[in-house]
């Protein structure tokens, strides 16, 4: 398999390359920046990947969560030719999650929190689910870019308008049957 690295679109520094499986046997590259919390697909790439490529991804996410976020750029370029990517929003099953696409069909660049949405490992709280946090918990981070949510006032991540979602081990266990 021969894989070009590309470089974050919102930070410039390279991505990391991470060989996955891929479903129907062999393996696929996707390209993931850490400190933006970015995932570049190369065309069709996130479909491909096997349920162990996925649980791979999963526990990479998993294990970075730690680590400072740098916020998005204003203005993301697709790594492969530089165009500006869009803004598309979509829905997986019942899931709703953005991602930026490339208009000349390069790729996909994906928050780390909407793959994670794509796949159904994380949904969105209920209202009464919310109210409860309020009464017990007065701020919490953003699982999409790491900002402080103040739950008095906010419903969703007033820096990247994320709304408030938790991982869930049911929603994570239903993921992993369906694959």
């Amino acid at each position: 398999m021969t894989h070009v690295p590309v470089a974050c679109s919102s930070c410039a520094n390279p991505m990391r390359s991470e060989i996955l499986e891929r479903k129907l046997g062999g393996q696929v590259a996707v390209d993931i920046c850490l400190a933006c919390r970015l995932i570049w697909f190369d065309q069709y790439e996130s479909m491909q990947l096997a349920p162990g490529g996925l649980l791979a991804l999963f526990r990479l996410i998993h294990s970075h969560r730690g680590i400072p976020v740098h916020p998005a750029a204003d203005r993301l370029p697709c790594p492969r030719c530089g165009a500006p990517l869009s803004l598309t929003h979509d829905v997986q099953r019942s899931t709703r999650f953005v991602y930026y696409r490339c208009e000349f069909g390069h790729g996909r660049l994906t928050a780390f929190y909407q793959f994670l949405r794509e796949k159904n490992f994380v949904r969105n709280l209920k209202a009464r689910e919310v109210a409860r946090l309020r009464a017990d918990i007065k701020q919490l981070r953003c699982s999409g870019c790491g900002a402080p949510i103040n739950l008095e006032t906010d419903s969703a991540c007033s820096f990247c308008k994320a709304p408030i979602a938790v991982l869930d081990a049911n929603a994570v266990q239903a993921a992993l049957q369906g694959l």
